[in-house]
């Protein structure tokens, strides 16, 4: 099929319509429509506007610590969200470069509609992909399999692999003090039947909350009582493939609040949802509300705010810091007190989404539901938050879907791997109380796991699944090779006692300091970028080479597989708290299983007692 935008009113669908269907535009259905569709798949984007599709329902901004890393992954693999970032980038800056390489992350401010402008665009034209305009109501069964999707006027979509990418919007309410309204974003509706439909299934459901701040127009505010905040000026991007378009990059500016601001919260915290009882749902620890933050850490006399431009032809400005859900009224008066802010006038109140999730537990680390084959969720809707972490979801959702149709085995990332790895790993063994988000804390290989070397670790397998060119994969690989090749030349060079090797390897060391010893080393043919690699790898060398054992023994541990009907209840020995843990998080090896809080090294070695007496899948020390 051709690709296109069809809405319900002109659409005539034959009985096998499609091989995959993604539910939802965002992030993560964005990611899974491109993925299927050029692994060779008929696909269909079903969304309830077209208009909406890649739009950031949040903050206006692609990146951040350990996010960053997702970003680049992806794009290693072949995904689209870092490329259409640098083509929609407005302010790029590269976080803890006071810190090693390891925890270091791209982030860039973007304009929004810029954004989903590119994104739209990259869909119109790609083959084998249409855009279903449309609100998914049910699941089609076809007999016992995945047969498609019931939409809202009772019609039916086939198809032979749903990927459900909901984001926020399943039975989803949005809350302005004691206002609420439906819906799961400003403007646009929820999905009121898909949850029921889900749970017929046998899925459980969750709710969870999100929120965001208010939008001030540009022209009200005194920039002049504020610190600007300056990019990098000669932004590396995120995409490998190709660099971001130059222009003149935009600053950010910074404010805080203060005591007077948090008087104001504090009187009328009363009217807040989430104290007042209004809001069930749990929101981020990580990413809290201004009211949270003021409740949780009464001891602050301040808490920093950072004003981002939402794009270059728009005056909303994006007050990065005071998520809230608090009374108009109430948030008038607590801007008012910022400093610089004192005159500002609102776009748009701040406010909460409260939704429906499914527990990841359910899910495999293909994002295919354990209830029903060929049924994939990914995003928010398996409880993570953040755009970052959607679109990996929906990227391996939507490989793993492909695959599955051709019949191969599944893309399943090691946590040695990538972050991605990480991510799909910690879902499916968690049982989440409040959204989960992305760290580089949660990497235990981040010295391997870093921002500049996602496409050495992963290119090849975008190649081997077409979503970047052979060539392209060469390409990476003879960098690679080069840096190898560098680091040993390192080794064997010297300046009287000392290597090379040993000179590079030294706090603060640049390559710089190399050709000032031996200046032939200028004529090696490595680019900035090479040279910045090698210093890099030179730098963790011994720290990589020391964990390389504990990596060994993981990928061992991944390699002895449990059943996924597995019967811990037959198994006398283990303790009650790890085989209720084991029974519900049903872990897909040995690795997985022992990385669950409450499961003893005594009751792994209980399990292996009883796996060693069926078909061996794999070794383990």
């Amino acid at each position: 099929m051709r690709p296109g935008i069809h809405s319900r009113e002109n659409q005539t669908l034959s009985d096998h319509d499609f091989d995959v269907i993604v539910v939802g535009g965002g992030h993560a259905g964005c990611e899974a429509a491109f993925a299927c569709a050029r692994m060779g798949f008929e696909t269909a984007l079903v969304t309830l506007s077209e208009k909406t599709i890649g739009a950031l329902s949040c903050n206006p901004a692609i990146g951040g610590v350990g996010k960053g890393q997702l970003t680049r992954e992806v794009d290693a693999l072949g995904g689209v969200q870092a490329y259409v970032t640098d083509l929609a980038g407005l302010h790029y800056r590269m976080l803890n470069t006071s810190k090693g390489e390891a925890v270091r992350s791209l982030r860039a401010q973007v304009d929004k509609d810029l954004y989903s402008q590119e994104m739209r665009r990259l869909m119109a034209k790609q083959e084998r992909l249409q855009v279903v305009e449309g609100s998914v109501e049910d699941i089609h069964l076809d007999g016992n399999r995945i047969g498609g999707v019931r939409l809202e006027d009772d019609s039916v979509i086939r198809s032979r692999k749903v990927i459900m990418t909901n984001g926020t919007f399943l039975r989803a309410v949005m809350h302005i003090g004691e206002e609420v309204t439906s819906g799961g974003r400003v403007g646009e509706g929820a999905v009121a039947g898909l949850t029921g439909a889900l749970g017929t299934l046998g899925l459980e459901t969750g709710r969870l909350k999100t929120g965001t701040p208010p939008r001030l127009d540009r022209k009200s505010i005194d920039w002049s009582l504020l610190t600007p905040q300056v990019p990098d000026q000669e932004p590396d991007g995120f995409c490998h493939w190709t660099p971001p378009p130059r222009r003149e990059w935009m600053d950010c500016h910074v404010t805080r609040t203060d005591e007077s601001v948090h008087e104001v919260i504090r009187e009328h915290l009363h009217r807040s949802p989430m104290y007042s009882g209004q809001i069930e749902g749990v929101g981020p620890r990580y990413c809290p509300s201004i009211e949270d933050k003021i409740v949780r850490f009464p001891e602050r006399q301040g808490h920093t705010l950072h004003l981002e431009r939402e794009g270059l032809n728009t005056d909303s400005i994006y007050v990065n810091g005071i998520s809230t859900s608090l009374p108009a009224d109430a948030q008038e008066q607590l801007v008012a007190r910022i400093p610089g802010l004192g005159s500002a006038r609102f776009l748009r109140h701040g406010y909460a989404v409260e939704y429906d999730f499914f527990p990841p537990h359910q899910i495999r680390r293909t994002f295919e539901c354990r209830a029903l084959d060929g049924l994939y969720l990914a995003g928010q809707i398996c409880g993570t938050s953040g755009y970052e972490e959607a679109a990996a979801q929906g990227f391996l959702a939507g490989v793993n879907a492909a695959l599955s149709l051709k019949g191969e085995a599944p893309l399943i990332l090691g946590r040695e791997e990538a972050y991605m790895g990480v991510l799909a790993d910690d879902l499916v063994r968690c049982d989440p109380r409040e959204p989960y988000r992305m760290f580089t804390s949660r990497a235990e290989f981040r010295l391997q796991l870093r921002h500049d070397n996602a496409d050495f670790r992963l290119a090849r397998r975008g190649a081997d699944l077409g979503l970047i060119s052979q060539e392209q994969a060469e390409a990476v690989e003879a960098e690679s090779l080069t840096v190898e090749e560098t680091v040993q030349r390192l080794h064997k060079t010297s300046v009287e006692t000392k290597s090379l090797h040993e000179i590079l390897r030294a706090p603060g060391a640049t390559w710089e300091d190399v050709e000032s010893v031996r200046p032939e080393t200028s004529d090696w043919s490595l680019s900035d970028s090479l040279k910045d690699r090698v210093r890099i790898a030179v730098r963790y060398e011994h720290y990589i080479e020391r964990q390389q054992d504990e990596v060994e023994r993981m990928r061992r541990q991944e390699q002895w597989l449990i059943p996924d009907d597995f019967d811990y209840e037959a198994i006398s020995g283990l303790r009650s708290e790890a085989r209720e843990k084991l029974q519900r998080l049903r872990p897909d090896s040995i690795g997985s299983a022992q990385r669950i809080a409450g499961v003893s090294p005594a009751d792994i070695s209980c399990l292996l007692v009883v796996l060693r007496t069926g078909p061996k899948q794999g070794a383990i020390d």
